[in-house]
């Protein structure tokens, strides 16, 4: 007899297959989405598919001969993964200066073969889009907007809060990543013009046999003059959670302890601001700037994580060249106290153009001792072309103490006697490389592919004792979006 999961597989194939020939034939015809356009009516389809091709080599720097030899974990592998996700949504005009408005849709995504996390030939169908709102209508001036329902959110850059939905393992589609949207979702936004203030209570849509519980109440304040220039606040507390902290032992020797239940109480603030200070000849020019402080007495909690940006971008030369340079940095907890220091990135914004650490190491780290100089430089040789270099140097802050949730626990000679240890003992994590390109095959259809490497440093090689190997990978995919 077939295993269900099998089923969910084929069906998945068969409509990234579908979804991905039908797609861009029918962004050729006019607007084939709207299927209502009426006096105070209007219903449109929605669809969006992608497929993605991976192979990794040494993943993990080849951890698995070290920590798990017995496990049959293959560091050399490949898979294709994809999802389609079709949708529907309405706005409906309400009188004179208000609007309904609402969106369904669900996800299906699989992958075949086995992916970097060593799940095999898996995939689900679930929801993601399923909420109702109202919103003013007018163009300038006081706007109010409310909405509940699963949906997606993101406040301020996504350092703490972007991603809702989680994909990978029993969902498949690891690295595409379709879902984005909160399991549940309530959301009130209102202001005037340039300012506005957003209250928000969401609930993570986490994988079902990592449901951690979170549900985080909180508000955010922006002024945005557009996308490029803005500076806000954001406040938030946890109000529930299961999810668990380590803490590193006391002078570092010995394994972490863990803390369950510790995000439970749990409150942040988050300070974020983008600008362009200068006109004419250095228009180009552009500074951004992240900071958050975490507290939660309950478990005699501070932590703090931030970032610096700086960059120009070149937009009368040929090829339009930006380049950008970033440190970003997030506490670890200090063996030395008997406070922790742990930063919990929540649900950050994990992708290379935004909050990740590194790109492969990005993989292996969280957000969560460690720091990071990174540098790119992207060009654009027509309008449809952009190839993206990156580099990243990748530190931890505190040693011998956790890095992600305690990987990496070792043993250590200490005064002859063979002792576990958490964390690394030199803070030269890794250095990693990644270049990228993207094509614009049409305006619904997007080509994207990429090569990194990372190298381990000091740290990772005092992991093994020994000179591990450099971790190399690539992918190339396609989605469309109507």
């Amino acid at each position: 007899m077939d295993n269900p999961g099998d089923d969910v597989r084929r069906t998945t194939a068969v409509l990234l297959i579908v979804g991905l020939v039908l797609a861009p034939a029918a962004a050729q015809a006019r607007d084939p989405m709207l299927l209502i356009d009426e006096q105070g009516l209007e219903v449109r389809m929605h669809l969006q598919a992608g497929v993605n091709a991976v192979a990794e080599q040494n993943l993990f720097w080849n951890f698995a001969d070290t920590f798990a030899p017995t496990s049959g974990f293959d560091s050399d592998t490949r898979w294709l993964e994809g999802y389609l996700m079709p949708g529907i949504s309405f706005t409906a005009d309400v009188g004179e200066q208000f609007a309904l408005y609402g969106k369904l849709s669900v996800v299906a995504s699989g992958t075949l073969g086995t992916d970097a996390f060593d799940a095999g030939s898996t995939g689900a169908v679930a929801l993601e889009d399923a909420y109702l709102g109202l919103r003013t209508t007018a163009e300038a001036g006081i706007f109010f907007d409310i909405s509940f329902g699963p949906r997606p959110f993101k406040a301020g850059t996504g350092m703490l809060i972007a991603n809702g939905g989680s994909s990978g393992f029993e969902r498949g589609a690891l690295k595409l990543g379709p879902r984005k949207a909160w399991e549940q979702a309530a959301i009130l936004r209102f202001g005037r013009d340039d300012l506005a203030a957003t209250a928000f209570y969401i609930d993570a849509n986490e994988l079902s046999n990592k449901d951690s519980g979170t549900k985080i109440l909180g508000t955010d304040l922006r002024y945005e003059v557009d996308e490029d220039r803005y500076a806000g606040l954001t406040f938030g507390h946890v109000v529930n959670s299961n999810s668990p902290y380590p803490r590193a032992a006391a002078g570092g020797i010995g394994p972490p302890v863990v803390l369950p239940g510790a995000r439970d109480g749990l409150s942040f603030i988050n300070a974020y601001g983008r600008a362009n200070p200068f006109e004419g000849t250095l228009a180009g020019f552009f500074v951004g700037g992240d900071f958050a402080y975490q507290w939660n007495p309950e478990i005699n909690l501070q932590a703090w994580g931030g970032r610096f940006q700086i960059g120009y971008a070149f937009e009368e030369m040929s090829w339009a060249p930006t380049i950008s340079y970033s440190y970003q940095t997030f506490s670890g907890d200090d063996p030395s106290t008997s406070r922790l220091e742990r930063f919990d990135p929540l649900y950050y914004e994990g992708n290379p153009s935004s909050w990740s650490t590194g790109t492969k190491s990005s993989m292996m780290f969280l957000n969560s001792n460690v720091n990071a100089h990174q540098v790119s430089l992207q060009v654009k040789p027509s309008a449809a072309d952009t190839w993206t270099l990156r580099y990243a140097h990748i530190r931890a802050n505190e040693l011998n103490s956790p890095i992600q949730f305690g990987q990496g626990t070792r043993l250590d000679d200490v005064d002859g006697t063979p002792t576990p240890m958490a964390g690394v003992s030199n803070r030269h994590l890794a250095d990693d490389i990644y270049l990228e390109y993207s094509r614009v095959i049409n305006p619904n259809t997007f080509l994207t592919a990429g090569a990194s490497i990372s190298f381990p440093g000091k740290g990772v090689d005092s992991l093994t004792k020994e000179n591990s190997p450099n971790w190399l990978g690539g992918f190339v995919n396609v989605i469309v979006n109507l």
